[in-house]
């Protein structure tokens, strides 16, 4: 079958001596793998470069029995090269791809995901905080692919909280001063940053970069997202370092 759909270059490498394997999320199919044959002997063959985080047009021959493809066509889109001339951005660029890959299972089709990427992108080239910008991805991440902490009441008791309360790795979410902790992995976390997790969840992203996060605001969401992140992952990304 031949497809053909929009994508963002996730990550690429060098395949036998002439061809190289790539990994897309793309808009209309999620995440696909192919191969393509001779693009480093004629780079010429192909209308991109792959660099990571571009934007390309391709179109594959979708193998039924196989998580590789054969990708036939690649034309570029973007390459927002203001973010590749800034080393910061760059590198949250470089965060942002990992997380997709690491979250998202292979073909599973998420239009959210997606858009949210070309937001990021697109924003990074302007960004002025960019670590911020990073806490917004995160927090949307975790909500458009199905692993959104409970933050709207304890996770055990279901009663509202409105005073510090202990985030569990474990559990998903928070638990209020009522209920026992039946693991180690807990912190506290304040009702400002959860107000402002909640808010990021209901707003569009553009709403969601105009809001000003306070410092603790910023430690707090920080510490619990990479954590959380790490936890469900079972890793940490490399990538979570350099920011």
């Amino acid at each position: 079958m031949i497809l053909k759909t929009e994508a963002i270059v996730l990550k690429t490498f060098d395949f036998r001596e002439t061809s190289r394997i790539a990994t897309f999320f793309s808009r209309d199919y999620g995440k696909v793998s192919g191969v393509l044959k001779g693009i480093r002997r004629d780079p010429r063959k192909f209308g991109s470069s792959l660099e990571r985080f571009s934007v390309n047009d391709i179109v594959y021959y979708q193998y039924r029995n196989s998580e590789l493809h054969l990708i036939s066509q690649c034309d570029l889109k973007e390459f927002y090269w203001p973010v590749r001339q800034d080393l910061k951005k760059s590198l949250a660029a470089h965060y942002v791809l990992d997380l997709v890959n690491g979250v998202m299972p292979l073909e599973d089709k998420n239009l959210q995901v997606y858009a949210l990427v070309k937001d990021v992108l697109r924003s990074l080239q302007t960004a002025h905080d960019v670590n911020t910008m990073i806490y917004f991805f995160q927090v949307k991440i975790l909500l458009y692919s199905g692993f959104k902490p409970h933050l709207d009441t304890c996770v055990k008791c279901r009663r509202p909280i409105k005073a510090l309360a202990r985030f569990s790795l474990n559990d998903g979410g928070l638990i209020c001063g009522h209920c026992r902790i039946t693991d180690s992995i807990v912190h506290y976390i304040s009702p400002g940053t959860i107000a402002s997790i909640l808010h990021i969840e209901k707003n569009k992203w553009e709403k969601c970069l105009r809001l000003k996060l306070p410092r603790k605001v910023q430690q707090e969401l920080k510490y619990t997202l990479n954590h959380f992140l790490m936890y469900h992952l079972g890793r940490k990304l490399k990538s979570a370092q350099y920011l």
